[in-house]
């Protein structure tokens, strides 16, 4: 099985600013511990980057960091952090980023943001300059912000937009599943209508706090590719956002509290899981899990990784684990 993954990150918190990382995700997660992660089944193995809340000022430099990183972990594609709704200083840092090859998207984390953002002169302006520069926009909203998505992918179709994590809708957990809302299922179709408009199917693990079950994600699936149908959704891993929650089985490592902490196999689960779905559903594994996701980042000429690495000491939990510790 051939996997891009449409939906990874990667941070360093010693070489940049997080202010909202803490407990198992405050660590480097960098070239060491994918390489940790890898997919077993996969016989390829590609990512794009996505932008992990960095502060502002270091939008650019994550970028450069990443793109340092790229050819030897596999990364073809980076969605860059940016504020869509500055004006002149949006412009600026669009310009900024075209000078960086393997950027592809950006994404304006709007879960946060107050109602009618996505929306304003100010942010339709800075998202008709994405489009222009041929980039994609990475939508991450809550459930409740699905229908300012629609509006905002009617008032600019030329932009290319992708659902992140199917727009957070509560899952429950693996022992109590909660189904899929209506008023969810009708914003989804709602924002399908959209032909601009595409999903990827991630972050549902951490959206159960890491306990969650194959079976239990089946129904938010099926509703996706009801919506979208299968030629418009993407895997993505949300690694390692998605990988934080109870200890699994037999992990040496396991809290004796009890609290969420590092799941090694998760990121394999989701990818089993996802295309453990399609296969039974009858939809094309290969597009969900690659082509999608190459055709809509338009990364099908990206140079193949580099191999030959040697490993160093690390910072990140994958040192601390070994001893590494500076």
């Amino acid at each position: 099985m051939r996997v891009l993954d449409s939906h990874l990150h990667l941070w360093d918190p010693e070489l940049l600013h997080y202010t909202w990382l803490e407990g198992p995700l405050a660590w480097l997660f960098g070239e060491t511990e994918i390489e940790h992660a890898r997919i077993g089944n996969a016989t390829s193995e590609r990512a794009v980057f996505v932008q992990a809340e960095t502060i502002e000022d270091d939008f650019l430099d994550e970028v450069r960091w990443v793109a340092s990183l790229a050819a030897r972990i596999g990364v073809v594609g980076i969605v860059a952090g940016a504020r869509l709704d500055r004006g002149t200083d949006t412009t600026a840092h669009l310009e900024g980023l075209a000078a960086e090859p393997l950027v592809v998207g950006v994404r304006h984390n709007l879960q946060g943001e107050p109602d009618g953002l996505a929306v304003s002169a100010a942010f339709v302006t800075g998202a008709r300059e994405v489009a222009a520069h041929g980039w994609a926009f990475d939508a991450c909203i809550r459930a409740s912000q699905l229908p300012e998505v629609a509006r905002l992918a009617g008032a600019v179709p030329e932009l290319r937009i992708v659902l992140d994590h199917l727009g957070k809708p509560q899952v429950g957990t693996a022992d109590a599943p909660v189904a899929p809302t209506m008023e969810w299922v009708r914003d989804l179709d709602d924002l399908a209508r959209h032909p601009n408009v595409w999903c990827k199917l991630s972050g549902l693990p951490a959206e159960a706090g890491g306990d969650w079950s194959a079976e239990q994600m089946h129904p938010f699936l099926d509703a996706a590719a009801d919506a979208f149908g299968a030629e418009r959704l993407m895997w993505g891993s949300d690694w390692p956002v998605s990988v934080i929650g109870p200890a699994e089985a037999d992990d040496p490592y396991a809290n004796e509290d009890g609290t969420p902490m590092y799941q090694p196999t998760a990121r394999s689960r989701w990818a089993d899981a996802v295309s453990g779905w399609a296969e039974r559903r009858g939809h094309d594994v290969d597009a969900i899990m690659w082509r999608n996701a190459e055709e809509f980042y338009r990364v099908g000429a990206r140079p193949p990784r580099e191999d030959g690495r040697e490993e160093r000491p690390r910072r990140g939990f994958l040192g601390w684990l070994r001893g590494d510790r500076a």
